[in-house]
Formats: structure tokens, sequence, C-alpha cells
């Protein structure tokens, strides 16, 4: 079995430490409860891959993977004796939990630092974490079916869930040296109707067929222009934080190649990437200037 390492950035690392102890038991109430769990590195950042993960080509399946903290919440486990070995591995790292269908989580994350603020009528109570940082954890049943990334236009407030997770505690901060806490005796509750229509993911646009009279490139022989569309609104959807706006610059100029080719209308276009941007919790000034930018580029009307 390959091994990982800490992160690079935890080396010489000097802050807060996490005692094992009060992970080890948490983590046990938290496997015992199916929210699968693994380990983040000291300074909260996930662990790095191994060399062999690292080298591994795009086939690389990090589901099935062996290794013991390689890709980030695909470690995640419910096995107890796994997280044990997590622990001594990365000795002093924090606790987390994996959100979304794994564990049946959906996770709201309000962070005031970036305007985020508890709504008490839409946010119905709920078990709740007060974060290290001042902000609010709220932890709902996951609805089913995709949802977005971010609340719509509410700053600072962001959506756990599928290819998500959150600090759990007791885990402290490495900045602030303050513990994630529980709060409160509320379970884990369903959400009222309006938080779960706010949190669902729009359905993607019906591509119409298009008659343009602006020139056009050869025909690309797109065999199914909607399995393309949704695989590029995907990515911008599913893309991390600190590379959204350059995916969703990224995934516009693959759409404006298929406004080129005659397979979708502009209109139609920059209504799914729009979408895409907003799930993802980029501001409507990044994207139209992220779609603007890919179209121009790609020579493409904007």
């Amino acid at each position: 079995m390959a091994t990982s390492v800490a992160a690079a950035d935890d080396a010489g690392y000097d802050g807060p430490r996490n005692d094992p102890a009060g992970l080890l038991a948490a983590a046990r109430r938290y496997t015992v409860a199916g929210w699968p769990v693994f380990m983040l590195g000291r300074s909260k950042r996930p662990v790095a891959n191994c060399r062999a993960c690292q080298a591994a080509d795009d086939d690389h399946d990090k589901t099935a993977c062996p290794c013991l903290t390689c890709h980030g919440f695909y470690a995640a486990t419910t096995d107890l004796n796994r997280v044990k070995a997590m622990l001594t591995r990365i000795p002093g790292g924090l606790l987390a939990i994996r959100t979304g269908t794994a564990s049946g989580l959906l996770v709201i994350d309000i962070d005031p630092r970036n305007g985020g603020q508890l709504d008490r009528e839409l946010m119905t109570p709920t078990a709740a974490v007060a974060t290290s940082r001042g902000g609010w954890h709220l932890y709902y049943q996951h609805p089913g079916g995709p949802t977005r990334a971010a609340l719509p236009d509410r700053p600072g407030v962001d959506i756990k869930a599928d290819g998500g997770y959150v600090t759990a505690p007791p885990s402290v901060h490495p900045v602030t040296g303050q513990p994630y806490q529980w709060t409160g005796q509320w379970p884990v509750t369903e959400m009222p109707a309006a938080l779960r229509a706010a949190v669902a993911q729009p359905p993607a646009p019906v591509i119409r067929p298009v008659t343009s009279s602006c020139p056009t490139r050869a025909a690309t022989g797109i065999s199914s222009p909607a399995a393309l569309l949704a695989s590029l609104l995907r990515t911008v959807e599913e893309a991390p934080e600190g590379r959204r706006r350059n995916t969703l610059y990224g995934s516009a100029r693959g759409v404006a190649r298929m406004v080129l080719a005659g397979a979708l209308s502009t209109d139609d276009a920059y209504a799914a990437l729009t979408a895409a941007g907003l799930a993802a919790g980029q501001t409507p000034r990044d994207i139209r200037g992220a779609i603007r930018g890919a179209f121009t580029d790609e020579g493409a009307p904007a």
C-alpha cells in the first residue's frame, strides 16, 4: 500500500495542536452516526497525495484508492481502525467530515468575514457548530439530488454537500487557536421547503436548434450537444475554491465553440454559464467578465 505524507506547508508548523484522544472520541461518535471522516493536515489543508497518486493519470480511481490519506475527502471512512491509523499518521491534524450523500449531510457554512449572516427564518434550528472564526456550520439532512455550491445572493454563505467537507469538532483552528464546538441540543433536521428550494441546483437548460446568420466555424461533429454542455457546466460547478473563475473561463471557451458550431444559441449559452457560475458561488460581475472574455477570445458573438 502506498503511503501519504503531510501537506508540504506543515513542515515546521508551530501553531496550535489537536488532542488525538479527543479527536478519536469524536470520530467514534461520527462514524457510529454513519458520517465518514478523514484527517486534514495541521494547517487545515488536505494531506498531500503520495508520490504514486501524484504521478497517476486521470483514470486513477480516487474512491477505490487504498492509500490511507490520499485524495482529501475520498479517504473519508467509517472504519474506526482506519481513523486511528490516520491519527497516528497525521499527529496534530484536524478531523473533517465528508458531506453529501456519502454521509447524508448538507452543511450551510456561514462565514461572517465574507458577509455571511444567519437567517433564522430560512435556516431553521438544527445541529450547529460554532466555527473558530465566529461563523456557523448548520447540519441538515441531505435533500437528495444535486445542490448549489453557495446560496444565491447571499455572500459568505456556502453549501457543503457532494464534493465537500467540513472541519469537525473538537478540531482546533491553526490560526485562531480556537476549537470548533457543537452548540445546543438540536439533532440533524430536515431542511424547510424554502431552504430546500434555495439550495437545489437549477436544471440544465434545454438546447434548442439554432439558426444563425452570423459566420460560424465548420461543423465540429458534436454527437451530443446536451452531454457536452452538461460536462462543461459540471466542471464549473465542481471547481475548487481559488480556481472557480479560471475554470468558468475555460468552460466558457468550450461553450463558445459550441455556439460557433451552431449547436447552441448565444442566449442559451450565457444563461447556462451564468447559472453554473452562480451555483459555484461566483459573483455576477466575475461571471460576466469570464464569459465575455472567453467568447471574445474564441471569436464568438458576445
